[in-house]
């Protein structure tokens, strides 16, 4: 493990020099879009300059490295098509968004100035049970696994109509790893062409858990100060160019993380603690 700060040029170059990679994929990013609107110019550091600062310290190290780099749906925005493609425009709405545009755009002039491998990865929504707690998804799962334990009342959540393109987060990092072994670098789109509202998320995450959707409540001091309400990606340029496809239904996904939550904290009550993850306080739990 290598230490990096991507505000820092100097342990950027130490890392690309001591590692001497023949790939890098580029993840660490300021990623929240909430807290892009109360630290914008951090995220535009760190997620938009951080990308500048690191194919350039491998230009000048290596330029033959092959290099991929995390976009996000999120650059859409309120762009008005239904479904995106690769050659849909960019309406970026957030911080964090215009910071991911920023870093798309770096990847494409590197590629083309300076003739470098350099791949842009835009990833519709993807999930796990290691996705932080601070994304609806996991919290989601996180908090009706407390609810069917007694270890929570209810779950506040903010806007459940909001619409995303959901898919399983193993299949999309295949899908990174596939991008970079291609003849030449190119951007693709991983999404699954299908949609699904947060309300949905939650009605199937209540029936794994066995408790009541009453359950769970909407507060508008959690909605965002500007949402993206609808976002669906086309993935036919992946299947045909690089062989991939989503396999694993948004159903099988809820289920594989609310189990996994539930089974975290059957585990967290006989004393079990998780350093990879949050790590619950027990005087915060309300048993």
């Amino acid at each position: 493990m290598i230490p990096v700060e991507m505000t820092d040029v100097e342990s950027l170059s130490h890392a690309v020099r001591n590692s001497d990679p023949h790939e890098v994929y580029h993840l660490a990013a300021q990623s929240y879009v909430s807290v892009s609107f109360d630290q914008p110019l951090y995220t535009y550091d760190t997620t938009g300059l951080g990308v500048i600062r690191i194919l350039d310290e491998m230009r000048k190290f290596n330029p033959k490295i092959k290099f991929y780099h995390a976009s996000s749906s999120e650059m859409y925005g309120i762009e008005k098509s239904k479904i995106k493609n690769e050659k849909t425009s960019f309406h970026p709405v957030s911080p964090y968004a215009i910071a991911r545009v920023l870093g798309y755009w770096t990847v494409n002039m590197y590629r083309n100035r300076y003739d470098m491998y350099a791949t842009n990865g835009i990833l519709f929504n993807h999930e796990s049970p290691i996705r932080g707690v601070e994304f609806v998804t996991r919290k989601i799962s996180n908090g009706v696994a407390k609810i069917s334990l007694g270890l929570e009342k209810t779950l506040k959540l903010g806007n459940l109509s909001a619409k995303r393109d959901w898919g399983y987060a193993p299949e999309y990092v295949e899908g990174m790893w596939k991008m970079l072994q291609q003849k030449k670098s190119d951007d693709y789109i991983l999404a699954t062409n299908r949609v699904h509202s947060i309300k949905d998320f939650v009605n199937e995450a209540c029936k794994v858990a066995g408790i009541s959707i009453s359950k769970i409540e909407s507060s508008k001091e959690n909605f965002r100060p500007f949402d993206v309400q609808y976002m669906r990606g086309d993935y036919t340029k992946a299947r045909k160019k690089i062989g991939w496809k989503p396999k694993t239904s948004l159903k099988n996904i809820v289920k594989i993380m609310v189990e996994e939550d539930i089974s975290r904290w059957n585990r967290w009550l006989k004393g079990e603690q998780f350093p990879w993850d949050v790590t619950p306080d027990r005087r915060s739990v309300k048993i």
